[in-house]
């Protein structure tokens, strides 16, 4: 079955994304942000006075459509009930090409609470508070170093984020003839000492400009000793410090190394949504490169086996944006369906004509992919899991294989 949270909020980001695309010709767009404690009654009388000053309006055609944007939210407000986290309105005179507007409302019950009331009329729709909340919010500090080299990151949410690449001066143990073996030593110690004073200087100004309610921690990474000299040796600023998670042992030190030590961190982070997403991510692969016959993609098969309940989880990316279109002839009983990428604001394409009788082709219905597998998904008990693209095996599902897996309860043949 699909899990209410992610599927909403795969719907809240493709509601987000059609939103970000609609154009008024003039500041005809409204964006109405109700929180849950707002009295109606008060709404209601700024959008009267909104009315009114909208008179004011020289061109004759933007006074219209926003007055009638108003008449059209006030006209809304009188049946409506304020949810737990408020509501959102976005009306108005939406450009849809050609010379024409087409009058538009997109109402949303937004998944976190709305704080502030907000009236706002321009070109486009005000969604800066909505794409807030898809923000997330929990961050680790990350550090892979050697004596050589360190590299430092922030893994914000399910992506990491690069920030610094440091590299030393230390010279290689061999030393040059003419020095004595214990002078020799004390540079390279010197060295040593002021390479890691460097990177905990640099981690912790890193560190330091992250929001720290939502920092959890730090995870340092890096072959034995080093990363054990560098802790003990207190480099690191003193609330920084407080917040070391753990040593993991990682092989580099450069940007991949970042990576490495997310995964070598694997199981102090197991309740992140991350970790969730690349453990369901490497069960596939494990089924696909074992050739059990218990992993398939791409939507025709899956679509197969849900239909005989063969799936027993249905991996989703998150930014897959599909439709399912079923296309008729006007004349005969010739039918097909087709799937295709859509955009928001994409153009309609021609049908062109029946290869059966010539006649003119139609279309007749037009489902969201997603939506349509994952209600198959409910009918089969199968689970359905939306993966992220911030991570490597998630850009992996959605470039390699279209964005829809599956794996198996049982060897096919599909």
């Amino acid at each position: 079955m699909a899990d209410q949270s992610s599927h909403q909020k795969y719907e809240f980001k493709k509601k987000l994304e059609s939103l970000r695309d609609k154009r008024g010709r003039g500041t005809e767009l409204i964006s109405l942000y109700i929180p849950p404690d707002k009295q109606l009654s008060d709404v209601v009388a700024q959008l009267k006075t909104e009315h009114g000053q909208a008179s004011n309006i020289k061109s004759k055609l933007t006074k219209t459509n926003v007055q009638g944007a108003i008449e059209s939210i006030m006209s809304r407000l009188r049946y409506v009930t304020v949810p737990e986290n408020g509501i959102v309105y976005f009306t108005g005179a939406v450009d849809i090409g050609a010379n024409k507007t087409n009058m538009e409302t997109t109402i949303i019950e937004p998944p976190q609470p709305i704080i502030t009331y907000r009236y706002h009329c321009d070109s486009s729709f005000y969604l800066d508070p909505l794409e807030e909340m898809l923000r997330e919010a929990k961050t680790y500090g990350l550090l892979v170093l050697d004596r050589r080299e360190a590299s430092i990151g922030l893994l914000v949410g399910k992506h990491i984020e690069p920030y610094r690449n440091l590299t030393s001066t230390v010279p290689g143990k061999q030393r040059k003839g003419g020095q004595s073996a214990h002078r020799f030593q004390q540079l390279r110690l010197i060295a040593i000492h002021d390479f890691y004073k460097r990177i905990g200087d640099a981690a912790s100004e890193v560190f330091l400009t992250v929001d720290q309610k939502d920092f959890e921690g730090v995870l340092v990474g890096g072959p034995s000793p080093t990363k054990e000299e560098f802790e003990s040796g207190h480099f690191l600023h003193h609330e920084i410090e407080k917040k070391m998670l753990g040593l993991f042992d990682v092989a580099y030190t450069d940007e991949s190394g970042l990576s490495e030590l997310v995964n070598a961190a694997s199981e102090r982070l197991e309740d992140l949504d991350l970790m969730v997403e690349k453990k369901l991510m490497q069960q596939f692969f494990q089924e696909l490169v074992s050739d059990s016959g218990k992993a398939t993609y791409g939507e025709e098969n899956v679509r197969e086996n849900l239909i005989i309940g063969a799936v027993d989880i249905m991996l989703v990316s998150e930014d897959l944006r599909a439709e399912r279109e079923t296309i008729r002839c006007t004349s005969c009983d010739y039918e097909k369906k087709t799937t295709s990428d859509f955009k928001p604001g994409d153009s309609k394409t021609a049908l062109g004509n029946c290869p059966k009788c010539g006649s003119y082709l139609e279309s007749v219905e037009k489902v969201d992919v997603v939506d349509e597998l994952s209600e198959m998904c409910d009918q089969m008990s199968t689970t359905v899991e939306f993966i992220s693209t911030d991570f490597e095996e998630g850009a992996q599902l959605l470039n390699a294989f279209g964005g829809i897996v599956a794996i198996l309860r049982f060897n096919t043949g599909i």
